[in-house]
């Protein structure tokens, strides 16, 4: 089974920045169409972002659109999320996915064949 491992997450001031990490326990993470969801407190999970195999490709949920990119370095098999202009409602547990193939528009969470066991972001007023 493939393991998705997320890192990075912490405690930011409201305004700051944050950079999460992806990788891949049993096979390199370029052979996945890779993904980022948010879980937070009292609300349905949603879609934070997404990148296509080679990186040609980014997508974005619109919470975060402008304060978000997502990078690959496909030679270290790993995903970069960059959180800026961070807000208290952007307090969630982020979870890394990975999927053999997509279809359409890459923001269901059915789309995703692996997910990781999420990193905790909390950030204060």
């Amino acid at each position: 089974q493939v393991e998705l491992v997320e890192s990075g997450g912490g405690t930011v001031q409201a305004g700051g920045s944050l950079r999460l990490r992806c990788t891949a326990s049993t096979r390199p993470l370029s052979d996945f169409f890779v993904g980022w969801f948010r879980r937070i407190p009292g609300k349905e999970r949603e879609f934070v972002a997404a990148i296509s195999w080679s990186g040609s490709s980014t997508y974005y949920g619109d919470p975060v659109k402008g304060r978000s990119t997502i990078s690959r370095d496909n030679d270290k098999s790993t995903v970069d999320l960059q959180l800026d202009s961070l807000k208290p409602e952007d307090t969630a547990v982020y979870y890394c996915v990975g999927a053999d193939g997509t279809y359409g528009y890459p923001n269901e969470e059915h789309q995703y064949d692996y997910w990781g066991q999420g990193t905790q972001v909390l950030v204060s007023s």
